[in-house]
């Protein structure tokens, strides 16, 4: 009888440290996380940072010759920053290739003229100052879903809350997916339940968190996480692609993000940064199949989520007012 049985996964350098006595200890069942994503699949990929139609069509065209498989596409400058007509075929270009597509809503703070995030405190960060700020971000989900985009990014928690009722309501489509930005990721698990219960769909955590700290929030909160492999500068430029694997064992449903670190900001894009944007985001591509390439040799690369799948499964949520 052939035994059909997968290969328990190694972990790195495993082998050859136990022949020199060096083996580490083992992994902890109880480490694991007992989550999914509806599907059944343990983790999905991201390429971020995509800031227009043709970083999207260089991204797309890498993607098929590496074969990298993509579940999400994102975008960091803003929905305001692009036009009808490139929202409309960034749009139709992922969703020929059942892609979701990410827009980031409205003003922050870093954008704004209050002069706190520029202290070395940083302030109010990311988030929405005032009525109006909210206001801009509401107009943008608005815009940008009429447009068909079906996943919106998110760095403020009022904002995040306004738009969950606004799906309940009815205002936004209720399939919209919302994202919880990097920017301000929540560091622990009565945060990251937090998130969860105002409407976050998809949660990024800062790339420094330990494995234990995402053992500690799969304890509380079955809602998806995303996580750079790689972070950009701005976001400690951590690369933690050698634990991928692990990170999918502690963090699943994990949303596995391939940024990169050691090249400039390019928020907000424009034109004048043509060069770089097209350069950085084919690299992007390029890290994702290093990393799926470290999750093949290591026999972790199982579990993946279908292609086309987005939704993140039923999620706790905070009452919403009459």
């Amino acid at each position: 009888m052939t035994d059909t049985t997968a290969p328990t996964p190694r972990r790195p350098g495993e082998q050859a440290l136990a022949a020199l006595g060096l083996g580490a200890p083992a992994l902890d069942p109880a480490d694991a996380s007992a989550h999914t994503f509806p599907d059944g699949g343990r983790w999905r990929t991201e390429v971020p940072s995509v800031e227009g139609p043709e970083a999207l069509g260089v991204v797309l065209k890498e993607a098929s010759r590496l074969d990298v498989p993509v579940h999400r596409i994102s975008q960091g400058s803003g929905i305001w920053m692009l036009t009808d007509a490139e929202i409309t075929e960034m749009v139709e270009a992922t969703a020929e290739r059942d892609i979701e597509l990410c827009l980031f809503t409205g003003p922050r703070g870093t954008w704004d003229i209050g002069g706190s995030t520029r202290t070395d405190s940083k302030g109010g960060g990311l988030r929405a100052r005032g009525h109006d700020a909210v206001a801009g971000c509401v107009e943008d989900a608005v815009r940008a879903t009429e447009l068909g985009v079906k996943c919106l990014l998110v760095a403020d928690e009022g904002v995040l809350w306004t738009l969950h009722r606004a799906r309940v309501a009815g205002i936004i489509p209720a399939d919209t997916t919302l994202k919880v930005s990097a920017l301000i990721g929540p560091v622990n698990p009565t945060s990251y339940a937090v998130y969860e219960n105002l409407g976050g769909d998809s949660i990024n955590v800062p790339s420094d968190l330990t494995l234990d700290h995402l053992t500690e929030i799969r304890r509380v909160s079955a809602a998806p996480m995303d996580m750079y492999i790689e972070a950009p500068d701005d976001l400690g430029g951590y690369i933690r692609m050698y634990e991928v694997a692990e990170l999918i064992r502690r963090g699943a449903p994990l949303y596995l993000k391939f940024g990169l670190s050691k090249a400039p900001g390019i928020y907000p894009y424009g034109h004048h940064m043509r060069d770089l944007t097209l350069a950085t985001a084919k690299e992007r591509v390029r890290r994702g199949r290093l990393a799926l390439d470290l999750l093949a040799r290591h026999g972790a690369d199982g579990d993946m989520a279908p292609l086309g799948s987005r939704l993140p499964g039923t999620l706790k949520r905070f009452e919403t007012p009459a």
